[in-house]
């Protein structure tokens, strides 16, 4: 059994292959913040580390999207678009440490022969158009620095498309927001949706010649988030030919635990105190706030695994099976995760629970990765 086999076979399935080995493709992991954050090394496991290389190879990940987030509310365009390039460098710089187990990846080819060399790609994704700062040549600029999609906005609106959870700005895609798209389609950049508001999204399909992306959401008919797509949404995703990576975030899979989260109030205020009073101590930072992370749980607990399992499932019977993947969102979120997926070492217990749920191998094999793959193919084969 190869390393990447991790589970499948326990699970009972044969393991779903491309080229010579599983294929799982993550696309969205915010380890990147933590990185900066607090000083992780990706080398190093540690029990309050979502994502690191012994985890990623314990789960069986072949390619990963790392996230390049600056927030989109307390910097300036300017303040972004600079954490946005020292993001890109730690990233880098984190890859090239660590030759023998990562490899960074700008294309499908890319990803493909990282996996024959046994070593898991690391691709770049940014979180928010606010940090091309309404520039096209800095959105150029990210495409050369190996960014790979765009999301058009985070947590807020830019002055050219709306967000998801604000009303302050553009309900959807504005003239120049149209220009981002589709100098993005002539990039080969695909366009991330996960924040956008639904009049942007609707905006986008419409724009759009290349199929788009929405790296972490989920499906508003379980669960009424504001980010989650709608059955119209789902299905107006399948004709554009894009995918939705369905979120681990708990807060978006189950509307009886988010309506815990006052409970939290608490917890929060000391998150935010830890969090100033031991910047300069990174390691006792993670250690603290991982502490704060299990209190949370004992606090409000966590959905079942089944519920993120029921998302995946009504994607795939509205959209349809080839345009469903995975996007965790493993280290901005804690552990409101579903339980027992606490971190991606833990992916074997999902592969396991869409078995025990019905999905065929080859049904596994697209939600786990060859979806995402075959999205990124088509966007590069669409270029101009």
């Amino acid at each position: 059994m190869t390393r990447r086999e991790w589970g499948i076979a326990a699970a009972g399935l044969a393991a779903p292959r491309v080229g010579a080995e599983p294929l799982y493709f993550d696309l969205h992991i915010d380890t990147p913040i933590r990185m900066v954050a607090e000083g992780l090394n990706l080398a190093e496991s540690h029990d309050y580390t979502c994502v690191d290389i012994p985890k990623m190879r314990k789960g069986g990940l072949s390619a990963a999207y790392f996230a390049v987030f600056a927030p989109a509310r307390t910097m300036t365009t300017v303040e972004s678009v600079k954490q946005g390039l020292k993001i890109i460098d730690v990233i880098v710089e984190e890859v090239k440490r660590h030759p023998a187990d990562l490899f960074l990846a700008t294309t499908s080819n890319d990803v493909l022969r990282a996996q024959k060399e046994k070593k898991i790609a690391i691709l770049l994704g940014v979180e928010g158009g606010h940090m091309i700062d309404s520039s096209l040549e800095i959105l150029r600029q990210l495409y050369r620095l190996g960014a790979r999609y765009l999301g058009l906005t985070h947590s807020g609106n830019t002055p050219w498309v709306g967000a998801a959870e604000y009303s302050d700005g553009p309900k959807g895609l504005m003239d120049f927001g149209k220009e981002v798209v589709r100098e993005m389609n002539r990039l080969g950049m695909m366009v991330d949706m996960a924040h956008a508001s639904e009049q942007a999204f609707y905006d986008v399909i419409e724009s759009s010649k290349a199929p788009i992306l929405n790296t972490h959401a989920a499906c508003r008919k379980i669960a009424d988030h504001p980010r989650n797509l709608t059955d119209d949404m789902l299905k107006a995703l399948a004709k554009n030919g894009g995918v939705l990576g369905v979120a681990y975030y708990a807060g978006m899979l189950d509307d009886a635990y988010r309506a815990r989260f006052p409970e939290l109030a608490e917890i929060s205020r000391k998150r935010a105190e830890v969090s100033k009073q031991l910047k300069d101590d990174k390691k006792r930072l993670s250690e603290e706030l991982w502490k704060l992370n299990l209190a949370e749980v004992k606090t409000i607990g966590q959905p079942p695994l089944s519920r993120l399992v029921d998302h995946i499932e009504h994607a795939a019977a509205v959209a349809g099976i080839d345009h469903v993947g995975l996007g965790s969102d493993f280290d901005s979120i804690g552990l409101k995760v579903p339980e027992g997926l606490e971190d991606i070492g833990k992916t074997p217990a999902l592969v396991a629970a869409l078995t025990t749920r019905g999905f065929t191998q080859e049904q596994v094999y697209k939600v786990l990765g060859g979806n995402a793959l075959r999205v990124m193919q088509r966007a590069e084969a669409l270029r101009a």
